[in-house]
């Protein structure tokens, strides 16, 4: 597959399991973002089009013209498969419409924007300053260097799951939470808001929370179901779910082999809340 190709399949990041429609514009080697998609992360609204429109109104009655002006009309796919024109924006115009919306995930989106907008080499950021923030904010919760290390590697083995995912005809938005919470299911005995449950978290990243142990896991089961798609050549989600179901059942089976020798609990209620 060429690499022009590969760029165009993944037109959709993700942000905790919730996908983010964006277009690579070659011309400026930036990535622009649906602007409704960010709306509907930040703020959980039913209605992310309305919340956008009032307010773009807003920020015009308020002066604030040039942010505005900024978001253009760029084609992207909607959910019934079909492209219509929507508004989008670069990273920098999106922070200054992060400010405006009052939401518990301003910050996390924040460190996530900046680390998937600037991916290419011809960056603005140094992505060593995204590492270091996220960094930070896990030593404040009270995480180790030796956790710290094994969270990132998580991240980089879930990455190439939802990579192989993308290339490979899984584009829904709920497709991506729903293959999510199969392997979770398999390895661990929970679904994903069970799991959340169980740690008393709401809005929180469930990961962030999760011991080193809870965190190879994961990692053991989406690097397995990776692995089995590959060798399988899923394409579509049936297939891709199936590879699912193979991947979180190894890293299960193994967490009970463990669970059987030190007759202790891989999943377990502790998190990183800060008092």
């Amino acid at each position: 597959m060429s690499k022009e190709k590969n760029d165009n399949k993944k037109l959709i990041a993700l942000f905790n399991e919730q996908p983010v429609r964006r277009v690579w514009n070659k011309e400026e080697e930036k990535w622009y973002f649906s602007v409704v998609d960010v709306v509907r992360v930040l703020t959980d609204s039913e209605n992310p089009q309305v919340y956008w429109r009032v307010m773009k109104k807003r920020l015009l009655d308020e002066g604030s013209n040039e942010t505005v002006t900024k978001c253009n009309g760029l084609k992207m796919e909607a959910p019934d498969g079909k492209s219509r024109l929507t508004d989008a924006a670069d990273v920098e115009t999106l922070l200054r419409l992060i400010q405006s919306i009052p939401s518990p995930k301003a910050e996390p989106f924040k460190l996530w924007l900046a680390k998937v907008g600037y991916e290419r080499m011809q960056e603005t950021i140094d992505p060593e300053l995204t590492i270091s923030r996220a960094r930070k904010n896990w030593q404040m919760r009270g995480h180790s260097s030796k956790w710290i290390e094994q969270r990132m590697l998580s991240i980089e083995t879930r990455n190439k799951l939802t990579d192989y995912w993308s290339d490979h005809g899984i584009s829904k938005r709920d497709e991506y939470a729903k293959l999510t919470n199969i392997i979770h299911h398999e390895w661990s005995g929970l679904t994903v808001k069970e799991h959340k449950d169980l740690k008393n978290l709401e809005v929180e990243n469930l990961r962030d929370h999760m011991d080193e142990a809870e965190l190879i896991f994961t990692a053991l089961a989406e690097l397995s179901t990776r692995k089995i798609a590959e060798t399988e050549k899923a394409e579509g989600y049936n297939p891709n779910e199936i590879a699912a179901h193979k991947g979180g059942k190894i890293s299960g089976n193994a967490r009970k082999a463990l669970e059987n020798e030190t007759g202790e609990k891989i999943v377990n209620p502790s998190n990183f809340l800060l008092n």
